[in-house]
């Protein structure tokens, strides 16, 4: 096997470790759920619609990355220890 090959091997090894250790756990998903329907919208987050989503929501981890689904949408997806909010009430352009 040529030194590349096994450099490159090493690489995408690591890289996939990495992704494992740094999968976003349910509560960060939640948190970040939370918070960003309180920036989107005050009077939701007043409301308790964040709090609502996040514990509502049901976080599936697939090892390199998750996400969190509610009323059969997915709501956020993350990976790398980054989460991204997708609220299904949004108008999609």
């Amino acid at each position: 096997m040529p030194k590349a090959s096994v450099v490159s091997a090493l690489a995408v090894a690591a890289l996939v470790g990495v992704a494992f250790l740094s999968n976003p756990s349910a509560e960060k998903h939640r948190a970040k759920i939370r918070e960003q329907v309180t920036e989107r919208s005050p009077l939701a987050g007043l409301l308790g619609v964040g709090q609502l989503t996040a514990f509502a929501s049901t976080y599936h981890p697939l090892g390199v990355a998750s996400y969190t689904t509610a009323s059969g949408k997915v709501v956020s997806v993350g990976a790398f220890g980054v989460v991204v909010v997708m609220l299904p009430w949004e108008d999609k352009r």
